[in-house]
């Protein structure tokens, strides 16, 4: 796994953990906002633009991550960050070693399997995926996600650079992917993000990983879809971090 460094000097860690089908630009605001208080890491998760390895399970990216924390951290560190897939990964983190972190933000995570989506994925992402190389659906796709206009460039590169079978596995796996009961013995003080807007899933996830999680704050944030926060407010997700307690 591949990583991205910012504000290497500083001894206090954030690492942030990149959405499906996205890269380390998701939070590359936060990062610049941080960088002058805070060493900030943002790995390239397996299977997406930049990375160095396919895309094999989200057990096994964060295992690989929680190795690069002992190795080269001297765990725990401060804060661990995630975004819809990369928040599920920081979940298995959590749930594979509770105390990887002091505080935790996960934002817009999927704990509610769907047998019916996860079947469907291979047939249908097989015959849509050439379209995601045209510039007209990739456009449509993104207003969609109602990300910001200036990330389009870098949407449509990293998209593009995804192979079908990568997209294809981590899209089954983010629709399969269940809640360990080892989360309960979680010692981070976690906050979990969705959006007012978001799907009747991930609101039923935010309150499933919210009752599974002893110190756990849950918070609805008006007005705002999927990944919204991370996306396209950086300013008040960098205070949300700045309001944490040393």
């Amino acid at each position: 796994m591949k990583y991205k460094e910012f504000g290497c000097n500083h001894s206090k860690t954030i690492i942030f953990l990149h959405g499906g089908g996205l890269s380390w630009w998701n939070y590359r605001e936060e990062a610049e906002l941080l960088e002058h208080e805070y060493h900030v890491i943002i790995p390239f998760l397996d299977g997406h633009a930049e990375s160095d390895a396919h895309f094999s399970t989200i057990e096994a990216n964060a295992e690989e991550i929680i190795a690069f924390i002992r190795e080269h951290l001297n765990g725990p560190v401060f804060l661990i960050c995630g975004l819809s897939l990369g928040g599920q990964i920081l979940l298995e983190m959590l749930s594979q070693k509770g105390d990887i972190c002091q505080y935790a933000f996960i934002e817009s995570a999927m704990a509610v399997p769907s047998r019916i989506t996860h079947a469907l994925i291979p047939p249908v992402f097989g015959c849509s995926y050439p379209l995601m190389k045209q510039k007209w659906f990739a456009n449509m796709q993104f207003r969609q996600l109602r990300i910001k206009a200036a990330l389009f460039d870098e949407y449509y590169r990293d998209t593009c650079a995804v192979s079908k079978e990568d997209y294809i596995a981590f899209l089954k796996a983010n629709t399969a992917y269940a809640l360990k009961e080892s989360l309960t013995n979680c010692t981070a003080r976690v906050r979990i993000y969705y959006g007012e807007k978001e799907n009747r899933g991930i609101r039923t996830s935010a309150q499933m990983i919210g009752r599974m999680i002893p110190s756990s704050a849950l918070i609805e944030l008006p007005a705002l879809y999927h990944g919204e926060f991370s996306l396209n407010h950086a300013h008040d997700y960098v205070t949300a971090i700045q309001s944490l307690a040393d």
